[in-house]
């Protein structure tokens, strides 16, 4: 016999009780997805304490030319434009990526998962006890 997670040849009908587990499996990830999504949305926005982000020096340099008060109102002004991003619904599943103009330059932004030293990957970016986030903004140079 077949473990439920594998799909048969039978017709729906006759494994009906496959089809049920194999639908919940699919639920649960729509689950995990939006768990996950609504974690990057906190990060985007500024609510999630443990998250950091980063500009890399490319981007500042391309819109603050070295002046320290500039990079900072520019840092202000891309991770506003980030806060107020709309996602097309192709890149809306996890949320964690996405581009828009600014000054005429297209800046890219990305949300990485690591645990909880920033050492390594997370287990798992639907969990926010074990995950940390962070956001990197970029210049397609530094891509």
């Amino acid at each position: 016999m077949l473990p439920a997670t594998i799909a048969t040849s039978a017709a729906p009908e006759a494994t009906g009780k496959d089809c049920r587990l194999l639908n919940g499996s699919l639920a649960s990830t729509g689950a995990r997805l939006a768990s996950i999504a609504r974690l990057n949305d906190r990060c985007r926005q500024g609510l999630d304490r443990t998250a950091r982000i980063m500009v890399t020096r490319t981007c500042l340099g391309t819109f603050a030319s070295g002046d320290g008060t500039m990079e900072i109102v520019v840092q202000a002004s891309l991770y506003a434009a980030i806060r107020h991003h709309v996602f097309a619904d192709a890149d809306a599943a996890e949320r964690d990526r996405g581009n828009f103009e600014f000054e005429g330059t297209t800046v890219y932004f990305k949300i990485d998962y690591y645990d909880a030293a920033f050492q390594y990957g997370s287990e798992d970016p639907a969990d926010a006890s074990i995950t940390r986030r962070v956001l990197t903004i970029m210049v397609r140079e530094d891509l």
